[in-house]
């Protein structure tokens, strides 16, 4: 089935201001009405209404029921008393929601949610009309449900869990390291941070770690096991005041299952091997359910990772009365060496790693609850909370030595916040969110000995104890205005405490408090059915986000210290957005163009793996434009094809960096690192013979600049070599669905995680070559001549593009499951 899901705002200063007063003040709680009349909402797994849904309420009398959701997914039936009853929903493509309710004047107000799509009419992308809206998801964005078979981006490996059309994923390195997620014009892990939130119940809880020791807003989806996804939402904009920190250009929210039916799934090939198992009772009105994951193996290069990696994902909500209290867990181990960057072309010639004493270990436990109260047919309360731990110790070499990157953290958070139906045509959410990073020991050391085999002692590059802390209250209304219109508008003011203990030079310790104001818009228009029915429906968003940077870079104004860093202009970046989204259905083909433009401050960026030092970054501008085709074949299957152009550039007017080329730091130009062009395509075959069903995707990243040319490089501008990869699946079932087979591989060319980094010369100054050993700068080679800054710089190194050598694979997959839902 297609569903329908979308958002919308007001431009309208005046009325948004005048709502956001008439927010702050208690809201009233209407009064229920009726001796047994039930008012209820469908939802479908992503949280939005489902119109056209089929509800039933069976009594233990032997009394049945019926009535069908309308436009807006609510529904009322008339009850003989009070009492138990079955209720039962029904919607073309979706698994049937069976669940057992006690009905009383006290829970006259239900939500039935569906949670799992058909094996025989699984969606792999529900687009949103863009004409649509919902209060706490308000960008006319896509949102994503993704079929069981297309949840492994790469199966039975490490990496992004899911593979989400539009936006690819690239490893930047081998073993347990997180990926990255291009978005068109976006610098991703090397840069700018795309947000990641886990959705528990209504709650967003944050994945991004700020100020993380390998790189800032770093996020890591190693941590979800595959099949306890039930689907995954992008916001293109930064419109939605529930999103705070990190949602620069783009969020990524996952979503975890509802219910699960017992299963087994082994995967692998001769070098790999990954079994994942789900647990739930069988009677799915008990949801609640236990998945877990343990995988081994060493990779597809020469140099074996030796990887581990243990997940534990789990989920239970309860039913108390008016409460729908969801609970969420997540604890998740693991440990690899790995390949790493190597100069591109020369990953065979030296095992896939400039070092083979790199590795990484990191650990995580995260539990999180969402209390949702419905006080009535107009108001919800909720309260949410959320705490977790992560350790990382990161062995890497970039070209000029062994370092060590290492922390360890506690995070946690809370919120309250109410929605309120003021009439059928206009609704209010207000809310008090806060969150808070303690970083222990975020240190950076270097290992200057060049034996492979020892780590020996280190010099320590920085040390620093960090908080971040931030207290948010906020509001947002949505509503029509008349049949054709609806809005969106909100406001985030985010109060932050940034503090930073340097352990190593005192004076460049610091606390500091700021407030930034985030403010959202979402304005939409649809033709209706009258005269103007052949134009497309509209969306236009704008907004405002930000993402804390790394303390410490932040000093205060000072140029003292390990770093040699000069002071950030802000101790945020921030990002303005504007967005166009058009949508048109031609014979069951959706068409939808999104046109937008964000533009971000000056900043400086993530710090310099070997020495500590900044990037400077910004202002930016990025454009772009991304054109999104989907036809589905009724029982057969769809096609989906998306294409981005963008252009990325920033303003470089100075540049701490020695070998800067003067001659192009001057004026806009183009951001290195950020993809120009992407394309994605999607095929799902349902119905071929012998029982077969296929899935096929094409995903290409085209070239990247990765430098802006200096004297390491010869005044030449480096690029990345494009990329593609090809990911095939099919599968057979067996035994009515219980037993399923397949093969599963990528076909790939190029190189992942392109950048460039300063190799070391040999100790006559010649550039690097083959043979040489494992590259290593000396201490205070960088142009601070401090002991713990370690850079080859200008004169004697030199500057190469590196990346990891992209293998094609080929796989296979048995699964199994133990039954069918009640």
């Amino acid at each position: 089935m297609q569903g329908r899901i979308t958002e919308s705002g007001s431009t309208n200063a005046e009325f948004v201001i005048l709502i956001l007063f008439l927010l702050a003040f208690p809201f009233g709680l209407a009064a229920q009405t009726g001796a047994a009349r039930i008012n209820g909402t469908v939802l479908d797994p992503a949280g939005r209404t489902v119109a056209g849904a089929r509800v039933e309420f069976d009594s233990a009398s032997g009394a049945r029921l019926t009535t069908a959701t309308g436009a807006d997914g609510g529904f009322t039936i008339a009850l003989p008393a009070w009492g138990a009853y079955t209720a039962r929903v029904e919607v073309q493509g979706f698994t049937p929601v069976v669940r057992k309710v006690e009905l009383s004047a006290a829970t006259a107000s239900l939500t039935l949610r569906l949670v799992q799509v058909t094996a025989a009419a699984e969606e792999v992308v529900v687009n949103g009309d863009v004409s649509e809206i919902a209060i706490d998801a308000p960008d006319p964005s896509q949102k994503v449900l993704v079929r069981e078979q297309l949840l492994d981006a790469n199966p039975g490996r490490p990496g992004a869990p899911i593979s989400i059309p539009g936006l690819p994923i690239e490893t930047a390195a081998g073993g347990i390291k997180a990926p990255q997620y291009f978005a068109p014009g976006v610098m991703a892990d090397h840069g700018e941070p795309i947000a990641q939130y886990i959705a528990v119940g209504g709650y967003l809880v944050t994945n991004n770690l700020s100020a993380n020791a390998h790189g800032n807003g770093y996020s890591d989806p190693n941590i979800y096991v595959s099949g306890a996804l039930a689907g995954v939402t992008t916001d293109g904009g930064a419109f939605n005041v529930l999103e705070g920190n990190h949602a620069l250009n783009l969020a990524a929210t996952y979503m975890p299952r509802q219910q699960m039916t017992n299963f087994v799934t082994l995967t692998g090939d001769y070098r790999d091997i990954d079994m994942t198992a789900g647990f739930a009772p069988k009677n799915a009105a008990k949801r609640e359910w236990v998945a877990l994951e343990a995988n081994y193996g060493n990779g597809l290069l020469k140099d074996m990772e030796h990887r581990q990696m243990y997940k534990l994902n789990a989920q239970r909500v309860f039913d108390v009365g008016k409460h729908e209290i969801t609970l969420y867990g997540i604890a998740y181990w693991g440990v690899s060496h790995e390949g790493n960057l190597v100069p591109i072309g020369y990953g065979q010639d030296l095992n896939d790693t400039l070092d083979p004493r790199q590795k990484d270990q990191t650990h995580t436990a995260l539990v999180a609850v969402d209390d949702r109260w419905k006080l009535g047919s107009k108001d919800e309360v909720a309260f949410s909370g959320f705490a977790r731990t992560y350790n990382l110790a990161l062995f890497s070499n970039f070209g000029e030595g062994l370092i060590r990157q290492s922390e360890f953290r506690t995070v946690e958070g809370v919120q309250a916040r109410e929605t309120h139906t003021f009439t059928p045509w206009l609704q209010g959410m207000t809310g008090l969110d806060y969150h808070e990073d303690d970083i222990h020991n975020d240190d950076l050391d270097h290992y200057p000995l060049v034996n492979p085999k020892i780590y020996g002692s280190f010099v320590k590059v920085l040390s620093s104890n960090i908080t971040i802390r931030d207290l948010t209250p906020y509001a947002a209304v949505h509503g029509d205005l008349g049949k054709h219109v609806r809005f969106y508008g909100g406001l985030r003011p985010d109060v932050i405490e940034l503090k930073n203990d340097n352990q190593m030079v005192s004076a460049d310790s610091f606390d500091i408090w700021s407030t930034f104001l985030a403010p959202k818009a979402t304005l939409a228009w649809t033709p209706g059915t009258g005269s103007a029915h052949w134009l497309p429906s509209a969306s236009f968003s704008l907004g405002q986000a930000f993402f804390t940077q790394d303390p410490r870079i932040s000093v205060k104004g000072t140029t003292s210290g390990p770093t040699g860093a000069a002071a950030l202009p802000s101790p945020f970046e921030r990002s303005h957005s504007m967005q166009l989204v058009l949508e048109k259905e031609f014979s069951g083909t959706d068409v939808r163009v999104t046109v937008a433009r964000t533009t971000t401050t000056e900043t400086l960026g993530k710090i310099d793996p070997d020495n500590g030092a900044p990037f400077d970054l910004g202002p930016g501008n990025l454009k772009f434009l991304t054109a999104n085709v989907r036809h589905q074949f009724s029982g057969y299957g769809s096609v989906q094809a998306v294409f981005s152009k963008a252009d990325a550039r920033v303003l470089n007017e100075f540049s701490s960096d020695p070998g800067w080329n003067p001659n192009v730091s001057s004026g806009w130009n183009p951001t290195v690192e950020c993809p120009r062009t992407i394309f994605d395509g999607l095929v799902t075959l349902d119905k071929l013979p012998l029982g077969l069903h296929m899935r096929g995707e094409y995903e290409y990243v085209g070239h990247k600049i990765l430098d802006a040319a200096n004297s390491q490089d010869g005044e030449k501008q480096l690029e990345a070599i494009p990329v593609d990869e090809t990911r095939l699946a099919v599968v057979r079932r067996f035994l009515n669905g219980q037993l399923e087979v397949g093969a599963n591989g990528m076909l790939a060319r190029g190189y992942t995680g392109q950048t460039t980094e300063t190799i070391a010369p040999l100790a006559s100054g010649a550039p690097w070559q083959v043979g040489d050993g494992i590259p290593s700068c000396p201490a205070g080679s960088g142009p601070s001549g401090a002991p713990n800054d370690f850079d080859c710089g200008s004169s004697v190194g030199t500057e190469w593009p590196v990346g990891i050598r992209m293998v094609s694979f080929i796989g296979g997959s048995i699964s199994w499951r133990f039954g069918a839902e009640e």
